[in-house]
Parts: C-alpha cells; sequence; structure tokens
C-alpha cells in the first residue's frame, strides 16, 4: 500500500471514529488503517473515540495496536486519550484505556499541563476519579 493510500484511510479512520461508526472502524482497520496515525490536523482516532466515550472503538484501536498515551495535537483536539475521556466522564472508555496500559498519571500538553485525575475532578466526575485512583493516579496541582 502507498503513502497516498495510508494517508486516505488514516483521514477516513478518524472520520469514522469520530461519527462512532463501530462497523467502518473495523473495515478500515481490516483495510490495513493504521490506527496510530493523526489525520492531516494532528487527530489521532484514539483521542477521537475517548473525548466521544466511543469505548468499543477505543478497544478495536487498542487491540490494532493504537498507543494509549499518544497525544492528539489537532487544533481543538489536542492532549492524551485518557485525559479526553476522564474531561468528560466517559467511565467505560477510561476502563478500556487503563486495561491498555494508559498511564493514569500522564499529564497532557507533553507533561505539563493537566492530569486526567485533574480532568475528572474538574467534572466532576466521581466514579471517574474513583477509577483513576484505583489505577493509583495521584493528584498533584492542577496545571
Amino acid at each position: 500500500m502507498n503513502q497516498r493510500q495510508r494517508k486516505k484511510l488514516s483521514r477516513h479512520l478518524v472520520v469514522a471514529a469520530l461519527l462512532g461508526d463501530t462497523t467502518r472502524v473495523k473495515a478500515l482497520l481490516r483495510a490495513g488503517a493504521d490506527p496510530e496515525r493523526a489525520d492531516g490536523e494532528g487527530v489521532t482516532p484514539l483521542y477521537v473515540a475517548s473525548v466521544n466515550g466511543a469505548a468499543e472503538i477505543a478497544r478495536l484501536l487498542l487491540a490494532a495496536g493504537a498507543s494509549p498515551d499518544t497525544e492528539s495535537g489537532g487544533l481543538g483536539s489536542e492532549g492524551t486519550p485518557l485525559c479526553a475521556a476522564a474531561c468528560w466522564g466517559h467511565t467505560e472508555t477510561v476502563r478500556e484505556l487503563l486495561a491498555h496500559g494508559a498511564d493514569p498519571n500522564l499529564r497532557e500538553d507533553h507533561g505539563v499541563g493537566r492530569s486526567p485525575l485533574n480532568w475528572a475532578i474538574g467534572g466532576p466526575h466521581p466514579d471517574t476519579v474513583a477509577l483513576l485512583t484505583a489505577a493509583g493516579a495521584s493528584h498533584v496541582g492542577t496545571a
């Protein structure tokens, strides 16, 4: 598969994740879409799935090799998948990310921003706070 085809598949994968289209995500992954590759704006499929609480899509992307700690860089879509899910209280998605090795203490903005726990506390999303705390997240000052 050439570079142009890979880029096209990556764009389609981000859109399918945004739309919550599990069937399309599965098809794109089978077709060779890279679950780790960001679109032209820097947005990763896993970030999109996480911010929207699409736990099943997050699970598919993680199983296909997406790193749970890769930071997304698109305008308005910056941050880690775990921060995105925690911010909106998407507990099932947080659970998936943690089960696939997401670091509960990894701060966004390349380590200087808010942590997943900071986002969950600010929500407030007590169930997400409890899940993150049980996974070893420690409370540190908000960035």
